[in-house]
């Protein structure tokens, strides 16, 4: 069977995926996005922070994407890509778990990150509701309600004093890490901290309600922040011989990224990355940015090669 071949293909269609598809569409590029349908952001309500777009549904913000994309010659394929692979031709072949497989001149893969949470009953079900993570995100809509902080390392304290911009009402649960209640930044900010381990979540009528501690206390709170692991979305790239780095952050591993220069361009030629698989900080709107960055470079890049092809061409006499 004849593979479709792309000038570019897109791995993952969020907003970094999209946004680069969609300046890669409008420079007339045959570009495909392939979407596995799991964006990072699936159980938020709202997309916030966005200019233009606060408030807006995830889904709907895709949904309009992938209309943009389309409407300017982009294609849109559901779909999971199990593997990518250089071809002795040049360019990718990408397989996907249909059977079928594509090919393209160049690669760009935004499949984001997974969030890996604390192993505490009731968490995960919360999650992107009341069990929350980056405040600029979801701070004000908990804004000046009971906020309890999950610590999962000294990096708790950051965590702590910025949701404190939001609430004064602000507990952390120090879950086991040491020293935490004699830390003066948290104590000049009335931050009140609770030591033990937390058990479980409290839900009531599909509302968190506080947490449960080892000793069978109880804590109120509307919301607890719950800083994950992120780990990088990066089995395609490990095929190409691209490996996550460790991200840290005060001496704490917090999650894993591909790197990439500033235009998302990776080590390997011919295959950039956008979003949350090498920006682990990036929000929607970053995302999105940083997809059309590495759409514009990836266009100037077939460019570049056209123009050299095109000069031989001239040299030799064949055009």
């Amino acid at each position: 069977m004849t593979e479709q071949t792309f000038e570019v293909i897109v791995v993952g269609g969020g907003a970094a995926g999209l946004s680069g598809a969609l300046a890669l569409a409008r420079a007339r590029r045959r570009v495909l996005v392939i979407d596995a349908g799991s964006p990072r952001n699936a159980p938020a309500a709202q997309v916030h922070a966005y200019l233009g777009r606060e408030g807006m549904p995830p889904e709907v913000l895709l949904a309009d994407g992938r209309r943009e994309v389309e409407g300017y010659g982009g294609e849109i394929r559901p779909g999971e890509v199990v593997s990518a692979e250089r071809r002795d031709a040049g360019g990718f072949r990408v397989a996907l778990a249909d059977g079928s497989a594509v090919t393209a001149d160049r690669l760009l893969v935004t499949t984001g990150l997974v969030d890996d949470l604390p192993d505490v009953p009731g968490l995960a079900e919360r999650w992107g509701r009341d069990v929350l993570h980056c405040p600029y995100c979801h701070g004000w809509e908990v804004r000046d309600r009971a906020i309890g902080v999950l610590a999962t390392s000294a990096v708790a304290v950051h965590q702590a004093l910025l949701w404190r911009q939001w609430s004064k009402n602000l507990t952390l649960f120090a879950n086991g890490v040491e020293g935490l209640a004699q830390n003066e930044e948290l104590i000049a900010r009335d931050v009140t901290v609770v030591g033990g381990r937390v058990t479980a979540v409290k839900v009531e009528d599909d509302r968190l309600t506080g947490v449960r501690l080892e000793d069978g206390g109880e804590v109120a709170c509307d919301a607890l922040i719950v800083p994950p692991f992120m780990t990088a979305r990066a089995g395609v790239l490990t095929g190409l011989g691209l490996e996550p780095a460790e991200q840290e952050m005060g001496g704490h591993v917090i999650g894993t990224y591909i790197a990439a220069d500033p235009s998302g361009a990776t080590a390997v030629p011919g295959v950039w990355v956008a979003g949350n698989v090498t920006g682990l900080a990036d929000q929607v709107i970053g995302a999105a940015a940083a997809g059309v960055r590495a759409g514009a470079a990836i266009n100037a890049d077939l460019v570049a090669e056209e123009t050299r092809r095109a000069v031989e061409a001239r040299r030799e006499g064949r055009r």
